[in-house]
Parts: structure tokens; sequence; C-alpha cells
């Protein structure tokens, strides 16, 4: 497996987005604006400056809409130009252009899970490494988080688990293992949610992954022996392949600012902060929020 080269990325789409009803009933929470862009079109723009340009979505029958953002919508555009309206529609041929972009439907059966959404790409992904995502997660970093991710990989030539520090054992999975260098651990094990203060470590695993094509097959596995009802979660599947003593490493972000929009509180941090730093209506935005601010 030396020297093989990460190329597909898979987005995970597939989501109810439940938090957010009723504005997400028709509407696929990921495609809500942060400022002018979907989120989801966020993180693909942040795969797209890593150097990889080729991106399936996984997506239910709920999350359709998702494709039409980014496939060639020929009416909206004969629209654009008969009015002039050049600027909009290079914006539009820009998303459009960006990656090869490909679609699959999430399995539908009784498991739910992430498993299951990332099992459903693998016809399209064959024998391959390909990054991970989720769709309302994204960070903002330097050097960007998706090239420390295909760095590691490059280096290591192993599945790859982005994380951060934290200790909300309630919310993420927690690695354990050895150091390898100041961000790279060589991971042991996966610990799942392990409770308020019961982590084994600091070091949580978040959006962005690198996994061997081996992960399909462990899922597969993971699946046959898990009780019927339950969600088949991607952790299950790391876990079987670690038990094979298949190599992953944990590489922690540096230099990142962390955007969860999968809630409605993180939705809004979101907005706000990114919302100071735009260069049509920062300086305003401040302003206007130093005022109102004031009289609470």
């Amino acid at each position: 497996m030396s020297n093989r080269k990460v190329t597909k990325a898979v987005i995970l789409a597939a989501g109810f987005g439940t938090r957010f009803l009723p504005a997400s009933k028709a509407v696929p929470k990921v495609l809500f604006p942060v400022i002018d862009k979907p989120i989801i079109q966020i993180i693909v723009e942040e795969i797209v400056k890593a150097g990889v340009t080729d991106i399936t979505f996984v997506l239910s029958p709920f999350t359709q809409e998702i494709r039409k953002h980014f496939e060639i919508f020929p009416a909206l555009n004969n629209l654009l130009a008969k009015f002039n309206k050049e600027k909009e529609l290079a914006v539009l041929k820009q998303i459009e252009n960006m990656a090869k972009f490909s679609f699959c439907m999430q399995e539908q059966g009784a498991r739910h899970g992430a498993g299951i959404a990332i099992r459903s790409a693998r016809e399209l992904i064959g024998n391959q490494p390909f990054l991970l995502l989720f769709a309302d997660e994204f960070y903002l970093a330097d050097p960007p988080w998706i090239t420390q991710l295909l760095d590691a990989y490059n280096q290591y030539q192993g599945s790859i688990l982005g994380c951060i520090r934290s200790d909300a054992g309630d919310r993420y999975g927690f690695v354990t293992g050895d150091n390898t260098d100041e961000k790279i651990v060589k991971v042991k094990d996966l610990i799942e949610k392990p409770g308020i203060g019961k982590t084994p470590s600091n070091l949580a695993s978040m959006s962005g992954m690198i996994f061997e094509p081996e992960i399909f097959d462990s899922l597969k596995e993971a699946d046959r022996e898990l009780e019927p009802g339950k969600e088949l979660y991607h952790t299950y599947g790391i876990k079987k392949m670690l038990q094979k003593g298949l190599p992953f490493y944990a590489v922690e972000y540096q230099n990142y600012r962390y955007f969860d929009t999968g809630d409605k509180f993180g939705y809004l941090k979101s907005l706000v902060e990114l919302g100071l730093e735009s260069a049509e209506f920062g300086e305003k935005f401040r302003e206007y929020l130093k005022e109102k601010t004031a009289s609470f």
C-alpha cells in the first residue's frame, strides 16, 4: 500500500436535519447559508483547495436538493445570461465546474447510521483510500485542515482520524495511543462517547478522516454482529480495522477554528464569526453588534 495518493472524497449528507425543523423540512440543513454560501459548499471548497476534485455525496430522499445545487441548472443559467447577470452566472458556473461530482443514495433498510452511509459509496470509491467528511462541520485552518489530513496520510500511509483537544466525553469519540511526533498519534483504540469525566485522553475524533478501503468490509462485519435496530456508527468499522492490526493514526489539527453548524447555537455562532470577517459588511456588522449588545 506504499505511496498511494488520496484522490477521492465522500461527504455524508443523508441526514434528516431534525434539529432544524421546520426550516429543514423542504431545504436540507447543509444547504442553509453561511452569509451567501451553503454550509456544504464551504466544505467542498476546502476539499478542492487541498487538491482533491473527485467528490461523492451520499444522499437520502430528504436531501436531493443538494444535487441540484452542484449540478448544471440550464434554465437558471439561460435566464441569467438573458438578463446580462454575468457576475452571478460566473459564480454558478464556477460551482458546477469546481470538481467531478458523483451522487449515491444511502442504503435503505432497517439499519441507519454513518456506517451505512459510508458503505453506500463503496461502488464509486472502489479499492482506493478516500477522504470522509460530515456535511455540517468544517474548519478554517493554516495550513488548511484537509491538507493536514493528506500530509499525514502521505507520510504514514495508513488511515487517519482528524482530531481536536476536548473533554466533552458525552459528545465525541476519543483516541488512545502513542505519539509518533508532537501532533500525530498511532491509534490503539477509539472509545465512543465515554461520558463526562471518563475520557481516556483529550484527543477527540472529529469530522475529517481518511480511510483505507478495508473500512467497507469492516463495516459489513460490524453490521452482521450488531443487534437489530441499532445504528451502525462509523466507529464500529474503525474498531474492527484496529482489531485486525491495520494502521490508524490521529492527527491533531493545528492553527484551526472549528465551526459546528449541526445545531442551532453552533450555526448562529458560525454566522456571527464569519459575518464579522466579511469584506463587504464586516465593519458595519461589528458596529451593529456593539450597539445591540450595549443595551443588554
